[in-house]
């Protein structure tokens, strides 16, 4: 129950009946905007995959997947997937992605470590998207212009909830800003990472932290990342490592940062195996994802999540996640929240 944040004089602006109907209204509209501005198609993914294959996304590499038996497999196991970041990998090599082109899915998964709170559930759903790209674009520069396509296609959805329902009032800025996580450990270097969120994103009010997996100057990470799908140890702008980041925006319903995508272009061979051996994983090597990377089987690629429930949180000022989604939580959470006026699901 620490976890819980407990905003001020929260009411929600929609009842139970519009807030169904705004969901499907931003998820529909979002997506088709998604695919358009990044020429995506959409494909069906899976729930689960094999286990032991390395498809599975590890996550901060801690973080247990749900398992389960297969009767007909003689009771090879399953594990239901964290994310689909290598899966969308294999699929455009499997469907012939051209460069400049790429796919989305709806990722359905099941995150049983979660700490559950205002923005954390054990349901994640989210819109997965995996795109071609050629060496040449494999830059920061490249990176940058891939989150200014997205983040106007939020601001597009934003614009639309509000013409659609005039009580909610538009608050994410016009443009998004940029800032490395070593910049971000300088100019607030007694925080913790959250707290330098926190702080930038108060400032700008949407922001792009780059280069999130690696070690920055003062030998501690900005936040955890898999050593074998983002690429966090390239050299990109001013010497700094990173071809990947996070899209982050200041959500005044709460009064913190709120993390709405992760994102990045993805590991070539050197990336992967440099980045297999600082995090001591080079057994992967052997694994039918890494070995097709290896072999030069799979195509360069950027890619992300972007968060389905949490972008309909924050498009119609929602206090708590599980005003948007059915999820489980603690019964005291659960009266807590409606004592709060936040009604869970």
């Amino acid at each position: 129950m620490s976890q819980l944040i407990k905003p001020i004089d929260y009411r929600p602006l929609l009842d139970a009946k519009q807030t169904e109907q705004g969901i499907k209204m931003i998820k529909e509209f979002f997506q088709q905007n998604l695919s358009t501005e990044l020429r995506l198609r959409r494909v069906t993914a899976p729930l689960f995959v094999l286990k032991g294959l390395g498809i599975n996304d590890d996550l901060n590499g801690v973080e247990r997947a749900v398992t389960f038996p297969i009767k007909d497999l003689g009771d090879a196991r399953a594990e239901v997937v964290h994310s689909l970041a290598k899966w969308k990998r294999l699929s455009l090599a499997e469907n012939g992605v051209e460069p400049g082109y790429g796919i989305y899915t709806d990722m359905n998964a099941i995150r049983a470590d979660e700490e559950l709170d205002n923005l954390h559930s054990l349901y994640v759903d989210q819109w997965d998207w995996e795109a071609v790209v050629t060496k040449e674009q494999r830059t920061i520069a490249f990176l940058k212009n891939v989150v200014q396509r997205i983040y106007a296609a939020i601001r597009r959805t934003e614009y639309l909830t509000c013409e659609t329902y005039p009580q909610i009032k538009p608050f994410l800025p016009e443009e998004i800003h940029f800032i490395h996580s070593e910049e971000l450990l300088q100019m607030y270097p007694d925080k913790t990472p959250k707290q330098r969120e926190d702080a930038i994103c108060k400032k700008y009010g949407a922001v792009f932290i780059i280069g999130i997996g690696g070690k920055l100057s003062n030998g501690e990470k900005h936040d955890g990342r898999a050593p074998d799908y983002d690429d966090w140890s390239t050299k990109g702008e001013n010497g700094l490592e990173g071809l990947n980041g996070d899209i982050l925006i200041w959500y005044p319903v709460l009064g913190r940062s709120f993390e709405l995508s992760s994102m990045g272009i993805r590991v070539d061979k050197e990336a992967l195996l440099r980045q297999l051996k600082l995090e001591n994983k080079e057994e992967r090597e052997t694994l039918y994802f890494h070995k097709k990377l290896l072999n030069d089987e799979l195509p360069l690629s950027i890619g992300g999540g972007i968060g389905q429930s949490r972008l309909c949180m924050v498009l119609l000022h929602k206090g708590h996640i599980g005003e948007i989604q059915a999820s489980i939580w603690p019964e005291e959470m659960r009266d807590e929240c409606k004592s709060l006026g936040m009604t869970l699901i």
